[in-house]
């Protein structure tokens, strides 16, 4: 891997055979776990300017009608979360010179509050080429990363390191893209923390390495008085695009009553067994994917596919020794001649994926010259535990990707799809709408994590007779299917919303994903409680699901600081007015620096006094609120309605749509329908 410092180039072709399509990765965090950025990608001409605000991508515009281009959003790492960005370079225009890559904070921030910036870059097979720390970002709040350009017929790929006091909106308009006048002007211009101007000038591009300190990738911005027209005060990039989403109230049914059933495109009564359950979620699965090119590319992207004619196959028979192999399917994807093909490996309910099998399709990829294996199933994978150990024969030239795809991805993208995002007609809407309602459909077996494993009922039972030793390996199973469950409620939670909602690394970055686990599974030991944090986008806090097996209670709350402006009594008045629709038994916690607790009730009984909720002592300073709720959590290990993964996702489901929508926030937020997609 190329470690690339400021102003450094390199050509992609010297550093892998498979760079038609990249990942580029955008890191960053803080001592906190608090503080995020957005990205952007500029597709800039030989002027160094945008052709049209299309050539824009951001958050309101993330993916490229020809799938040059495709924002693939927050992934958690061990170290917090990266910002995915897919590049297929052999579909970007030829009138496309450079591509630059950016980020910036919103409501004034800066980089300087945040650690670990950084950028790396993938392969089509996902193996990392190249890497980029920024050092010097403490006032600014845009930063240009680094930039993809053309020489010749290869890319080559330029660290920048640039930083901005400009924002969102000021990086934007330097590049050429036109901002509209809205009504949301003030609050985007805050979001976007626009200063005066950009903090450097630039001079034209070289392949020559650039002195630090300056910039030889980027144009330089404009200025007032360079005979350009002085700048709006509004900062909202637009788009052009239409995008169709399913209406947000279901149309009235024309039904009798509810007995009638309405006809479905995927039906699920037939399903008698796991073999049928499969080779129908497959074939579902991989039509719609061919059918809707939005979808279709928003699940290969990531995986190095290029953006093209996408056909799919089930059942396919390849030979493989004495025995040929049928897996569950195959996807192509062909651009400008070449073929990009993968083949699937599909597991429904409770099975688990077979590494004989799946390194039986690695080893026939890598003979045909394959790009990936792609197994699908109800498990999710974590950061650094593969769900499957395969060999690779490191003396063959050709690389083959495994990846993996849980249902409860796809049902996400789906749903950010037709709920939030758009696609492109009605009838793609309607398509993924069936899709959604064949996976969602008890009979299907394709629900997502919904096993907390055999280790599950031994831990309970050591804990409650205090005979569970730390080192145990229960303890360390339990561990990683609690992570895999708070990555599916984050899945979930974050469909119905359309933002983005993300775990909380419990420690800071750096730290070993299977250290981190161990040390995790030997806390459980000691104190017999499973412990996460979710950081919901436009929430005024981080939301922590505690779940004590000792008592059997899952604890779901939320801290929220006190304004910085008035005084005790006001604050705790206008919490209970906020909190009017909430929970009668929502407990609220006065937080008092340098204490430990503080004074608290149920929220019932402090609505005729929230006075109560001030404490007694002079001078003590109140540094906020803690809002807690209480349930009882299932016993058995599975999804059933009394099943423990159940009440942890129906809790934090009850905490959200009851309590966190009636607090102050950052951003507008919706309420998510606890039944997921609504029909009809």
């Amino acid at each position: 891997m190329r470690e690339m410092v400021k102003g450094s180039n390199v050509s992609l072709s010297a550093l892998s055979e498979n760079v038609g399509s990249v990942i580029v990765s955008l890191g960053w965090g803080s001592p906190t776990g608090e503080g995020d950025a957005d990205v952007s990608v500029l597709l800039l001409d030989a002027n160094g300017k945008v052709r049209s605000d299309t050539d824009f991508y951001f958050y309101n515009n993330q993916v490229a009608a020809d799938g040059s281009v495709q924002l693939l959003g927050k992934t958690p790492t061990a170290d917090g979360s990266e910002d995915r960005i897919s590049f297929d370079l052999t579909a970007v225009s030829s009138e496309a010179d450079r591509i630059v890559v950016a980020a910036s904070r919103y409501k004034g921030a800066r980089f300087g509050d945040l650690e670990g910036v950084k950028l790396s870059l993938a392969d089509g097979s996902g193996e990392e080429l190249l890497r980029f720390a920024i050092d010097d970002v403490d006032s600014v709040s845009a930063i240009i990363f680094g930039e993809l350009y053309r020489r010749g017929e290869e890319w080559k790929f330029r660290a920048v390191g640039q930083g901005y006091d400009t924002g969102l909106a000021g990086l934007a308009t330097d590049f050429g893209v036109n901002i509209e006048d809205d009504a949301e002007a003030d609050e985007a211009q805050d979001d976007a923390g626009i200063d005066d101007q950009a903090d450097t000038t630039a001079p034209a591009p070289t392949d020559e390495p650039t002195p630090q300190g300056t910039l030889g990738a980027v144009p330089a911005p404009r200025r007032p008085g360079d005979g350009a027209e002085p700048r709006k005060p509004s900062t909202r990039p637009r788009t052009a695009k239409k995008k169709v989403t399913l209406p947000k109230a279901a149309k009235r049914t024309l039904a009798e009553n509810e007995s009638w059933k309405e006809a479905r495109l995927f039906p699920v009564s037939v399903l008698k067994s796991d073999r049928d359950r499969e080779m129908r979620a497959t074939s579902v699965l991989l039509s719609v994917m061919a059918q809707v090119p939005e979808f279709g590319r928003r699940l290969t992207a990531a995986f190095g596919a290029p953006a093209g004619r996408m056909e799919t196959f089930t059942e396919v028979t390849l030979p493989h020794g004495d025995s040929p192999r049928r897996p569950d399917g195959v996807i192509r994807v062909e651009r400008a001649g070449k073929l990009w093909t993968a083949l699937v490996e599909t597991k429904t309910n409770g099975n688990a994926l077979k590494a004989e099998q799946v390194q039986a399709y690695m080893d026939i990829a890598a003979r045909r010259g394959y790009e990936a294996v792609i197994t699908l199933s109800n498990d999710v994978a974590l950061e650094g535990s593969p769900l499957v150990d395969v060999k690779i024969d490191g003396r063959r030239k050709h690389k083959v990707a495994l990846r993996h795809l849980s249902w409860a991805e796809v049902a996400h993208q789906a749903q950010m799809l037709i709920r939030h995002e758009g696609v492109g007609n009605a009838a793609h809407a309607w398509l993924l709408q069936e899709l959604l309602h064949y996976l969602h459909h008890e009979n299907s077996g394709c629900h997502g994590f919904q096993n907390m494993g055999p280790a599950w009922v031994p831990v309970r039972n050591g804990i409650d007779d205090e005979t569970l030793c730390q080192g145990d390996r229960r303890a360390l199973e339990v561990v990683e299917s609690w992570e895999r469950l708070i990555r599916q409620v984050c899945l979930r939670l974050g469909g119905e919303l359309g933002q983005k909602v993300l775990p909380v690394p419990p420690t800071k970055r750096g730290n070993d994903p299977k250290a981190l686990r161990d040390r995790l599974a030997d806390q459980l030991c000691r104190d017999g409680k499973l412990q996460a944090e979710l950081r919901i986008e436009g929430t005024p806090g981080v939301l922590g699901i505690s779940a004590d097996l000792r008592t059997g209670k899952l604890r779901t709350s939320i801290e929220i600081p006190t304004p910085e402006q008035g005084y005790p009594l006001a604050w705790a008045k206008r919490l209970v007015r906020r909190l009017a629709e909430a929970p009668a038994d929502l407990h609220i916690e006065t937080l008092i620096e340098g204490e430990t607790g503080g004074p608290r009730g149920t929220l019932e009984r402090l609505r005729p006094e929230p006075a109560d909720m001030l404490p007694k002592e002079n001078g003590a300073q109140i540094a906020g609120f803690r809002l807690s709720l209480f349930k009882s959590m299932g016993s058995s290990r599975g999804n059933a309605e009394s099943g423990f993964i159940r009440s942890v996702d129906d809790a934090v489901h009850r905490f959200y749509t009851t309590v966190v929508v009636q607090l102050d926030g950052t951003t507008p937020r919706r309420t998510p329908s606890k039944g997921g997609v609504t029909t009809g």
